[in-house]
């Protein structure tokens, strides 16, 4: 049973930190970064800071937890004007030599870079942000979506595709 104050890790990121507030199935949980990030109950784990005392089964059941078919959050359709973006094209040849990564390698670059280009903007107080993923499968679209729902203070929807077509999303960071 977790509760506010329990040490928690995030399954399958390196995200740790400790528990804030819980509300409905959602764990606030503060990192290490001070960052409050919002994640379900079965994305983490408690874990000791002196030693981790996970079972196996307590891992497996909530991994089986997390991939049960969730109703999707959706993209929220806010439009702000007059804020000029900071714009980052996550395409892989923009962010590394390609030839020797699978696809596996190429998405955790994609998502690496994502991650620490959005802590960089909250840290700095950029309020506008445009990833430029593609089109594509619509998988890095997908992690996007998931790493954005994440942070209480950003909002995000498709851009203009009159400027970027259908393969970016717009990101704007509420300063607090």
């Amino acid at each position: 049973m977790i509760k506010i104050g329990d040490y928690v890790e995030v399954l399958d990121e390196a995200i740790a930190g400790y528990v804030q507030n819980i509300e409905d199935n959602q764990i606030y949980m503060e990192t290490e970064d001070g960052f409050v990030m919002r994640f379900d109950v079965s994305e983490v784990v408690k874990t000791n800071t002196d030693e981790i005392s996970v079972k196996e089964e307590d891992i497996k059941n909530a991994l089986k937890e997390k991939y049960v078919k969730k109703k999707p959050k959706g993209v929220r359709k806010k439009r702000e004007k007059g804020i000029p973006a900071i714009e980052i094209d996550l395409h892989i040849e923009k962010l590394t030599d390609r030839r020797h990564l699978d696809n596996f390698d190429m998405l955790n670059i994609q998502m690496d870079t994502a991650r620490h280009r959005l802590e960089h903007a909250i840290k700095n107080r950029i309020q506008k942000l445009v990833f430029i993923h593609g089109i594509g499968e619509g998988v890095l679209k997908a992690e996007l979506n998931t790493l954005f729902g994440r942070y209480d203070q950003i909002n995000y929807y498709e851009a203009d595709p009159k400027k970027y077509g259908y393969g970016a999303t717009e990101v704007f960071i509420t300063q607090g």
